[in-house]
């Protein structure tokens, strides 16, 4: 598992205690049934008024919202729809994106998160980002690994995928900076709606 009371060197302060603090409330969250519910049928109704045809995703961890299911409906809808899941790189580490689908092989990654497990890379045109917390103009906070950040900087304008952070409302941090290594996100979901 990532592990977050060891942060990134680079890692403000600010950001360490706003990602300890969200991650407790996150995980003490009592209404989170009916937060989940109203975030996935937000995620439905954006995945309608999309036209991609491969979606990157990611594996839910430590309270994050579960778009597998959502994504899962999206795939048996329309014949030809790709999923695919983050596998680390251990040389860069970067992620690779690799077709997923409900009862694919899979098996824990470097920091023991379900991966798919010997199933084809794919390319993602639409990226949909966990977070833990986010700010203004696309600005995300994670768990300070920074592997979304490398992977999306590793990319040129032209190849990125559009993305979207997904998040409870909770984690809005008006107060939030980016810096220099940051890669904002197009626009946040949240279950109260589209941020950015």
């Amino acid at each position: 598992m990532i592990d977050d009371s060891a942060p990134h060197p680079a890692a403000p302060p600010d950001k360490v205690a706003h990602r300890k603090r969200l991650l407790a409330e996150r995980r003490a969250m009592p209404d989170r049934p009916e937060r989940s519910a109203r975030l996935a049928e937000r995620l439905r109704a954006q995945l309608a008024g999309r036209h991609a045809a491969v979606i990157g995703a990611y594996w839910p961890i430590r309270g994050e919202f579960d778009a597998l299911p959502a994504l899962g409906e999206w795939l048996a809808a329309v014949p030809g729809r790709v999923v695919g899941l983050p596998v680390i790189d251990p040389v860069n580490d970067t992620m690779t994106f690799h077709a997923w689908w409900p009862g694919c092989p899979m098996a824990p990654d470097r920091h023991g998160i379900p991966a798919p497990d010997g199933t084809p890379q794919v390319e993602p045109d639409l990226l949909l980002v966990p977070c833990v917390g986010f700010g203004r103009d696309g600005i995300r906070l994670g768990y300070g690994g920074g592997y979304y950040d490398r992977t999306l900087g590793a990319m040129g304008p032209a190849e990125r995928p559009a993305t979207l952070g997904i998040a409870f409302a909770h984690g809005h941090l008006p107060e939030l900076e980016g810096h220099a290594h940051d890669v904002p996100l197009d626009a946040i979901l949240t279950e109260d709606g589209l941020v950015g």
